[in-house]
This record gives structure tokens, C-alpha cells and sequence, in this order.
């Protein structure tokens, strides 16, 4: 994978100003019972979405844009799955600086034609399965506004 993929996130988060909701147009809708807070930031016709546990770390992440920096690599499957009703390919992510978390990522092509890369990382096999579990219930759809479309009516 490519570096450039993993600090994307980073960047964006440092050219924006942080503000967390559950319900946050742009991003899906969070499951109930998940405990997690959305931070948001968009720029042009891209969103780029941080789950947010209670403590402040990350859940999982997704950028959704027209285009995706990620590409993913046949050699790096792993899982496969579904996110939000989404059937799924699961990629292996490796962090040079921490060989024993689990990262994985995938791309989801939704219904507006953009491109939806989801991340996360996990350090241990039930916190990797938490994960799964946690973007299974993710909810893309009409009632969920993204950036650059228009509002459902």
C-alpha cells in the first residue's frame, strides 16, 4: 500500500477545524448502540469521516471522493465482507512502525458514482472483529447527504 493513502488522512485532519456528531451529513449514519461521535471535515466535493470512540481514538475512518488515492492489491487480500449493505473486499494494510496491528481498508462504489475508502486498525483479533462489525452497520444512502450532492427530497 502506499504511503500516501495513510497520510491522507492525517492531512486532512490538519487543514480542518474538528467537529463531532452522531448524525452528520456527509458521512454514513453510525449504528445506535455504537457508541461512536462522527469528525467531519469537507472540502470541495469530498468528505473525509473519523469515527470517534469515547476517549477520542479512532474507530475507523473513510474518505469519500470522485476518486480514491487508494488502489488496492490482489496480493494484499484478506477478508471479505459487507459495509452498510455493501458487498466488499477487505485489503491488508501494513504499518512499517507497527508490524503487530492489524490495518485493513476497502473501497466502496456508492450509488452517486464517488468512491468511498474505508481504513482501520486493530490490535488485537477481537478488536478486528469489533471493526467489522461496527462498518457492517454503517448506513450510506438517500437520507445521507454528501458533499457536492444534493439533499435528498
Amino acid at each position: 500500500m502506499k504511503l500516501t493513502a495513510l497520510c491522507l488522512p492525517a492531512l486532512l485532519l490538519a487543514a480542518t477545524g474538528v467537529h463531532a456528531q452522531q448524525s452528520t451529513p456527509g458521512c454514513p449514519q453510525l449504528p445506535a448502540d455504537s457508541g461512536l461521535a462522527w469528525e467531519h471535515r469537507a472540502t470541495g466535493t469530498s468528505d473525509f469521516c473519523r469515527a470517534l470512540r469515547e476517549d477520542g481514538s479512532e474507530a475507523f475512518g473513510l474518505y469519500i471522493a470522485d476518486e480514491s488515492p487508494f488502489e488496492p492489491h490482489r496480493k494484499n487480500r484478506e477478508e471479505t465482507g459487507h459495509v452498510g449493505g455493501f458487498e466488499v473486499q477487505w485489503y491488508r494494510a501494513e504499518i512499517a512502525t507497527h508490524p503487530d496491528i492489524a490495518a485493513r481498508e476497502t473501497l466502496i462504489k456508492l450509488p452517486d458514482g464517488r468512491m468511498a475508502h474505508l481504513w482501520f486498525q486493530a490490535p488485537t483479533g477481537e478488536q478486528l472483529q469489533r471493526a467489522f462489525e461496527l462498518t457492517r452497520d454503517l448506513r450510506f444512502g438517500a437520507d445521507r447527504q454528501m458533499a457536492g450532492s444534493a439533499p435528498a427530497p
